[in-house]
């Protein structure tokens, strides 16, 4: 990220202003564009959510953890709480 001097893009007044809460100091200044989700442009949102649902139905339908976990290379822990996540879902 490329530092911009405030004197050259802010008022006088405004910059005096922002010298009294943070004289001499760095200031980051967050964009006010909305950010994108996680995973949302790259398509992995899409991905995961279509995995977790596959472990979901497959467990469903009978399939034991163990067999998820060596379908998707998955540990233990990781399909048992894709389970746990979606029946939580259901009961709220």
């Amino acid at each position: 990220m490329k530092y911009i001097n405030a004197a050259d893009v802010l008022p006088t007044e405004l910059l005096k202003e922002l010298s009294a809460y943070v004289n001499g100091q760095l200031l980051y200044v967050p964009s006010m564009e909305s950010k994108k989700s996680w995973g949302s442009e790259s398509g992995s949102n899409q991905y995961y959510e279509r995995r977790n649902m596959d472990i979901i139905n497959l467990h469903h339908k009978g399939m034991s953890i163990d067999e998820i976990c060596e379908r998707f290379h998955l540990s233990y822990d990781t399909i048992r709480k894709i389970i746990k996540s979606n029946l939580q879902g259901f009961t709220q």
